[in-house]
């Protein structure tokens, strides 16, 4: 077998191919766009770069042909409290069904990330935000969501079999819009729905700085000042909804308010796999052009959760079941979609878990990270629960 460094226009297409070579033959893999696995890997492109360094690998087996890849990255933003030791990550693995192929992959990563003073590596994870490519599909293998890793089942065992052990688990919640969620959501709307102070209403395209304002208040309340990480500002936000503004159904995304003053915000966005599985990875002129009739001709059934917050001071008040009973008077009542399904949620966040399940949804997938520690006489320590 033999190794070779991703350095080239020849190689780094080399490196989408073994992806679509391993997995185009499962039924449930959607192909993702080269743009975007391109965009990972470029220092114009990945801010990621700022804090750290990336290389990337693909195997070929004795006849020449395609038979893995792995990228390992370091990137001193990455830390989990508790850490012990510098974590590195590897990710965007992809390997045919032989230990030996796979061992290769991961002792090469692990020999680079020893060299660069790391004690662990986490993986498959991103180079860059959790948002995307971040985990291992061990279970429910069909139809990712944007974004989202797929990986035929045994990948599990290669990961494992090397001495890989689970970090955390990642759940994604799902259901059906037509059913109904629980009686006690009901109860708990009604109760802020009879105050005039609580409010609530869907974002609206034509007013963006609204938009961003709102979404800048809850985030930096919600999430931010609380360990996910800095702040946002007004302008991010701006840049942020713009880029979204293409595939955005202002339907889906609701903000609560109380006193007009926004306290909770609910994003979703369509689910953009749905359209992009026509794409076969390219998304150039006549690719956007048939994205556009896609979306005009109600293509898309199935939207996803994207970010979900109610800032501290009116957290365990209803507002959660306030706000989705609200959305759901529109979702529902129109039949914009059929199916609903949330990004994942680790199994180090039980609140958000409750909230999830408390809507009757059901585990449609669930990914692992996994971790390696170099030192094997060290104590495994699995990701700390958030309080």
């Amino acid at each position: 077998m033999e190794l070779i460094i991703v350095n080239n226009e020849q190689t780094a297409r080399q490196f989408l191919d073994v992806h679509v070579q391993l997995n185009k033959h499962y039924e449930g893999w959607i192909r993702p766009l080269d743009k975007d696995i391109n965009d990972v890997f470029d220092p114009e492109k990945n801010k990621a770069f700022r804090f750290g360094e990336v290389i990337r690998w693909i195997l070929k087996d004795d006849e020449g042909r395609l038979a893995g890849r792995i990228a390992a990255f370091v990137n001193k933003k990455y830390k989990t409290k508790g850490d012990e030791q510098p974590t590195g990550g590897v990710g965007f693995f992809d390997c045919i069904h032989d230990q030996q192929a796979a061992n290769l992959l991961f002792d090469t990563a692990k020999a680079w990330l020893a060299e660069r003073g790391m004690g662990a590596m986490d993986g498959p994870i991103n180079f860059g935000e959790r948002d995307r490519w971040w985990g291992l599909q061990v279970k429910g293998y069909v139809n990712p969501p944007y974004g989202m890793n797929y990986n035929p089942p045994y990948y599990q065992e290669l990961f494992e079999t090397y001495g890989f052990q689970p970090f955390f688990h990642q759940y994604c919640f799902a259901l059906k819009v037509k059913d109904q969620v629980q009686e006690k959501f009901y109860t708990r709307h009604a109760a802020l729905a009879a105050d005039p102070d609580y409010s609530a209403r869907h974002a609206d395209k034509s007013r963006p700085e609204k938009f961003a304002e709102d979404f800048t208040a809850v985030y930096n309340k919600a999430w931010a000042s609380h360990g996910a990480g800095k702040e946002m500002t007004k302008e991010q936000a701006l840049q942020l909804f713009k880029k979204m503004k293409p595939v955005m159904d202002e339907k889906i995304i609701w903000f609560a308010y109380y006193k007009d003053q926004p306290i909770a915000c609910w994003l979703n966005l369509p689910e953009l796999n749905q359209y992009f599985k026509h794409m076969n990875g390219k998304f150039g002129l006549l690719q956007k052009l048939k994205f556009l009739w896609l979306k005009l001709t109600g293509a898309c059934r199935k939207f996803t959760g994207i970010a979900f917050g109610v800032i501290p001071e009116f957290q365990a008040k209803g507002v959660d079941a306030f706000m989705i009973m609200e959305g759901a008077k529109l979702i529902q009542g129109q039949m914009l979609y059929d199916d609903y399904e949330m990004q994942w949620i680790g199994d180090f966040n039980p609140k958000m878990i409750n909230i999830a399940e408390s809507l009757g949804t059901y585990r449609s997938r669930q990914l692992t990270t996994y971790r390696y520690l170099f030192d094997r006489s060290r104590e495994f320590k699995r990701h700390p629960i958030l309080s």
